[in-house]
């Protein structure tokens, strides 16, 4: 099956823009192999200063791969603890990843 390339946006609060930056320096080694596991490869988050977070990833199926992570005891403790980072969002942050459609690719 051929990897499908996903991105997505969200917004993190600018008032809690460091602090976000800091606890993804040091995410959670049972987090990285759950994702890892799960079927997310080539897994990037950018920032821009006002919060704007762009979202990349590679995976086979994107819904099975958020399926397998919901099912995860590390992902729920995760989303609960970066939910008030975000702004303009109803949910988990990971309910909130929609992706974007691709108009362009340079294989």
């Amino acid at each position: 099956m051929e990897m499908r390339r996903v991105c997505f946006l969200l917004q993190v609060r600018p008032d809690r823009l460091d602090e976000y930056r800091e606890r993804h320096a040091s995410v959670w080694p049972e987090m990285r192999a759950a994702l890892h596991e799960s079927g997310w490869h080539n897994y990037s988050l950018f920032c821009r200063e006002d919060g704007l977070l762009v979202g990349y990833l590679e995976t086979e199926d994107f819904e099975a791969a958020r399926a397998a992570m919901e099912r995860t005891g590390v992902n729920a403790r995760w989303q609960a603890e970066m939910a008030p980072f975000f702004q303009d969002l109803d949910g988990r942050p990971d309910e909130g990843m929609l992706p974007l459609t691709e108009v362009f690719h340079l294989d």
